[in-house]
């Protein structure tokens, strides 16, 4: 047999088939070879470096899946969403290569070692010892879908690239011209000529006749609505219902308040008085006077004669007062004690602290609970990763939430609640678990229809330092509806005493503001109007004084000098018109205008950053393959 078959392989017909079939593996090898000559792979090039489509698809469905997380459960990215978040990630990493080359180019790097004690530091790759966790580094790792080296290797880059950016902006400044007005507009002071139109002071109507009521209750349905409501199963995943499986010791407990003492604590404030003198002989000579029994008034007189300034700062953290050697001191001073006289950075202070908050007087017993939660979340963090990749699998697969192994850990709710949380009895709904959590499954709710299959959604819990997962099914709809007349007749009959007796101060209050735009003093409309006016407290933009409504607060600063206006508040009505404009003045107001200094400074910086990031991109001269880009974003 074997001799037969040789024979024929030296025949003329059995060497040119043989031939043939080496001839087409040639030509389709060198066809494949020649096919992929000019062929690109890279979506984005940048200088002298390529972004190849790999890495950019990357990086494209972790920043799509981010931003898929806001839609309502159910719905794809659009077309529009997923260019929106494709031209952002181009432009992200666009920037980085250009970065990157600058980096090289400089000889900028970040050594392995600093990369590696960086990256222990991380709060919040530290388990509950205080010390960094391998285990917690890589659960956060996989939830986040990257690996060790890549994560090292961003980091490396990220601190590299803070080297540099840090020396860009190492001089930005702020100008004088630039900082005196910006002062002067965010700390300026006002007050105000006020009158009050209060609904309380009209007498209440007759009672209306059943025609109007009925008029009145036809006129606004929406006063009287029911919301919809929506019957939910639900299941929680979440260190709480974990807790069974997890040991918590009392060196866990102790361990973790004394890494996170201060989220614990109040922050400190303190409510001060402040001389600022322009010498120490005179802070001096004011401290003594101080201490003698001078109220704040006369020192306050007592420093403008000495050619000094006087504020006054209210529940003041240690980094809102501006001068970091007079912070030190105020928060070292008694409460009621005058200091002696401290030299700051911006010349000499006397204070007096009026009152303190926030002391860090708190025991690990008094906040037991929240700590035993951080702790439970930063054990749960790995075994919660692995049961909700098993959920989620076994939901993909159609397993029902009652259906579910009881082994899991999960925890079920079911109930009927509104697009708030509340329940038809008007009471919250009774979701077990961190605030987050409930109004996370609230809000899911109403973004899910009857029959839509349940799909596993994480959410972050700050309040517990962890995250919960949560899968729900709605079982029923109820639609919005209007309650009866007959159940809401007084209801209705009070609605609409109380409205004709806010018309009746509306129109009152119109009357006065029209008076006032005519020529009538305010004092004069006023009298008329039967009112009596008053002057309130001068007040800044921002703080919350006694006798100045918020509601004209936030216009006051708008209005111009002699410009009258009209408000409504929940009592009732105001007009008022300016009164006193005092500006802010940076000499006897230094912190206020260290403060402004300080925020216009890392505004500049922050843009020149963003300006030279800008130019190290355009001079990479970036060019993009839109075939290739359109195929990973438009598939």
């Amino acid at each position: 047999m074997i001799t037969a078959f040789r024979r024929y392989l030296e025949t003329w017909y059995a060497r040119a088939f043989f031939m043939i079939m080496v001839g087409s593996f040639i030509f389709w090898g060198v066809g494949d070879v020649v096919r992929m000559i000019g062929t690109t792979t890279w979506v984005v090039k940048a200088g002298d470096q390529t972004i190849e489509g790999p890495a950019f698809q990357a990086e494209f469905q972790r920043a799509l899946s981010a931003a898929s997380r806001a839609l309502p459960q159910g719905q794809e990215a659009t077309a529009e969403l997923r260019r929106k978040v494709g031209d952002e990630t181009m432009q992200r990493m666009t920037e980085q290569a250009a970065i990157a080359q600058t980096l090289r180019a400089m000889r900028i790097t970040a050594p392995d070692q600093a990369v590696v004690e960086f990256a222990r530091s991380m709060p919040a790759f530290h388990g509950a010892d205080g010390k960094f966790s391998k285990p917690l580094f890589d659960a956060i790792l996989r939830n986040n879908g990257m690996t060790e080296a890549r994560f090292l290797d961003s980091l490396r880059g990220d601190l590299a690239q803070r080297q540099l950016l840090t020396a860009v902006t190492a001089g930005a400044t702020a100008p004088e011209a630039l900082l005196v007005p910006l002062h002067a507009a965010e700390f300026e002071k006002r007050s105000a000529d006020m009158v009050e139109f209060p609904i309380s002071a009209i007498p209440e109507p007759a009672e209306p006749d059943e025609a109007v009521v009925r008029r009145w209750y036809d006129n606004h349905p929406d006063l009287y609505e029911t919301p919809e409501y929506r019957r939910i199963k639900a299941i929680e995943l979440s260190p709480r219902t974990l807790a069974g499986e997890i040991t918590v010791s009392d060196e866990d407990l102790r361990t973790t308040f004394e890494r996170y003492r201060a989220n614990y604590v109040p922050e400190a404030k303190r409510s001060i008085e402040i001389i600022s003198a322009p010498d120490e002989t005179k802070a001096a000579s004011l401290a003594e006077k101080w201490r003698g029994g001078l109220d704040w008034a006369a020192m306050k007189a007592a420093a403008d004669a000495d050619g000094a300034s006087a504020l006054e700062m209210d529940g003041a953290t240690q980094t809102q007062v501006p001068d970091p050697d007079l912070a030190k001191a105020v928060f070292a001073l008694p409460v009621g004690d005058v200091s002696a006289p401290i030299k700051g950075g911006l010349g000499w202070f006397v204070v007096k602290v009026t009152n303190a908050t926030g002391e860090g007087a708190v025991t690990l017993d008094s906040v037991k609970d929240k700590v035993r939660e951080r702790v439970l979340a930063e054990k749960a963090a790995e075994l919660m990763y692995d049961r909700a990749n098993k959920i989620d699998n076994l939901l993909a697969a159609g397993t029902a939430l009652d259906d579910l192994p009881g082994d899991m850990g999960i925890a079920g709710v079911a109930g009927t609640l509104d697009a708030s949380g509340m329940t038809p009895e008007g009471e919250k709904a009774p979701i077990p678990g961190a605030p987050e959590l409930a109004a996370a499954i609230a809000a899911a709710a109403f973004q899910t229809q009857k029959g839509d299959p349940p799909r596993l959604m994480e959410v972050p819990t700050p309040s517990s330092g962890g995250t919960a997962y949560f899968a729900l099914v709605v079982e029923d709809i109820t639609p919005a509806g209007v309650k009866p007349f007959d159940a809401v007749r007084q209801q209705a009959a009070d609605a609409w005493a109380f409205d004709v007796q806010r018309q009746t101060q509306e129109q009152a209050a119109a009357a006065m503001l029209k008076a006032v735009t005519g020529g009538q003093s305010f004092s004069d409309a006023a009298t008329v109007a039967g009112v009596t006016p008053h002057l309130t407290p001068l007040v800044g933009r921002t703080e919350r004084v006694e006798g100045m409504p918020p509601e004209l607060q936030r216009v006051l600063f708008a209005l111009k000098p002699n410009e009258a206006t009209m408000l409504e508040t929940p009592e009732g009505f105001i007009v008022a018109i300016p009164a006193e404009i005092a500006p802010a003045d940076p000499k006897s107001d230094p912190m206020g205008f260290e403060q402004t200094r300080a925020v216009v400074t890392r505004s500049i910086s922050g843009d020149i950053g963003a300006v030279f990031t800008e130019a190290l991109r355009l001079r990479a001269n970036p060019k993009i393959n839109q075939k290739n880009f359109d195929q990973i974003v438009q598939p």
